[in-house]
Order: C-alpha cells, then structure tokens, then sequence
C-alpha cells in the first residue's frame, strides 16, 4: 500500500487498511468497514470491480486474519479512532461504507472527522445492512456463544460447515464475541447528525432489518437521503457486487470499469 501524506494523523498505512488492486491514482476513495465477525476480504469483489476509477481501502479490524493475535476491541468507538487515525491526509475526497455492524462504525468515523484537519470530512456515507439504532434494548444481557452462533445462522450466508467445525468456531468466534459485545453496548449520539448525504442499502429479504428500520439512517444526516432495496438476505452483498459497485460509483460521480474475473 502507497503511504499517503505524512502527519498528525494517518499515512493510509499500517494496520487497519487494506488496498488490494491498484488504484491509488484514482479521484475518489471509498473506506469499506466489515460486518460482525467480517474482515477486509469481504470487500475485496468490489475493490476489483470499483478499481481503478475508486481507491477502495477494506477496513482490517484487529483479531482476524493478518491480525488475528491482536486482542479485539469491544467498543464501536474503539474500532472507529482507530481507523480514523490511518486514514491518508492527502486531500483526496473520500466515502464511507459499511455493512451491518459497519455502518455503525462508519457512522462513528464519520462523526470524527468533522472536526479541522486531518482527512477532512465524508462526501457521503453507505449504510449498508443495518439501522441508525441500537439493536439491543437497554438493560438486557449479551448473548452467549450458542447464541451468536444461532443468530448468526438465521442470516444466511455462513457455510454450514462452520457450524459444523469446533475448530473452525474457536478461530473466529473470539473476533464475533468481541463485535457482538460492540454493537450491544453501543449508544448512539441522541439526535446529532452528519452533514453528508447518506445512502442505505439493504436486502428485500432481511431477516434482522426492514427497509422501514433502513429507512432511519434519514434521521443521521442534514443532507441528501437515499435508499436502495436489493434482492436478497443479510449478505445481499454477495449476489450483488456488481449493482452495489453501480450505485457507489454513480454516487461518488466516478468511472467504473468492470473487471472479468478475481
């Protein structure tokens, strides 16, 4: 990865990001934040299929894969200084997207970055998958291991052998506890709102969100509000690279070519 401009906050390299195709000459650049339990990876579909006219950076919270003997972070915030602290500061306009638990993280950068200096603030953020809220009510209790894993099947789009494998559940379930305890306790800010547009996405078929509770990203900004309904689960993602990459590169006013293969 390209170390962007030296200073008080982030060069764009280091532990948190992740470029995977070449695009650091491109106009714009998109920040991607993972899901519960989800990595960089997941995003790598539409880095390729967004590059080069967008700089995807995937965000790599600490506890998996390349990190995965880091302790994990058990706070939203947490996870979003941390991002917030590697982003380049090289004046290039940037987004925010995130999915499921990731919206919310994105939400919180976005939040911090209001301020003067460093990176400067979001032209826009993508909520993906998730709602302005807190999922939990206040004063109940975090779910425990067969919990998660029974919820985490209710949304489809894990492989069936990993709720087969103990082996498997040990490697990931520490990176899923963490998150879960995240989101539970999260509190949002009350009313305060962000001053870029934001744009939902979610899933016709989502079991843990309707596009009404989609719809209450309107109340998180002063500006432009969009929402797009796509067919699909939780992980819509999957089956919808190329119409998601379509949307994003409509909405930041960017190039895109699509690229066969991986």
């Amino acid at each position: 990865m390209d170390k962007g401009t030296q200073g008080a906050w982030g060069t764009g390299a280091g532990l948190w990001l992740r470029r995977y195709h070449d695009s650091a000459g491109a106009p714009v650049r998109l920040v991607c934040f993972p899901f519960a339990g989800g990595s960089a990876s997941y995003f790598f579909g539409l880095s390729r299929l967004l590059s080069p006219g967008v700089e995807v950076l995937a965000v790599q919270y600490p506890g998996r894969q390349d990190r995965h003997g880091e302790p994990c972070l058990e706070s939203v915030a947490g996870l979003a200084d941390g991002v917030v602290a590697e982003l380049p500061v090289d004046g290039k306009p940037f987004a925010l997207f995130g999915h499921s638990m990731g919206a919310l993280v994105a939400f919180e950068a976005a939040r911090r970055l209001r301020g003067p200096g460093g990176p400067g603030r979001p032209v826009r953020l993508f909520a993906s998958g998730g709602i302005a809220r807190p999922y939990r009510p206040a004063g109940a209790e975090l779910p425990g291991d067969a919990d998660i894993l029974a919820h985490l099947r209710s949304l489809g789009g894990t492989d069936e052998r990993f709720f087969a494998s103990a082996e498997l559940q040990a490697l990931i379930l520490p990176a899923l506890r963490a998150d879960y305890r995240a989101v539970g306790a999260y509190e949002p800010p009350g009313p305060e709102r962000l001053e870029c547009p934001v744009t939902a996405l979610i899933g016709d078929a989502d079991g843990r969100t309707s596009p009404a509770e989609a719809a209450t990203w309107r109340e998180r900004t002063s500006g432009d509000f969009d929402l797009h309904v796509l067919p699909g689960g939780h992980f819509y993602l999957d089956a919808c690279q190329e119409r998601v990459a379509g949307i994003v590169a409509a909405a930041l006013g960017a190039d895109r070519t699509v690229r066969a293969g991986s």
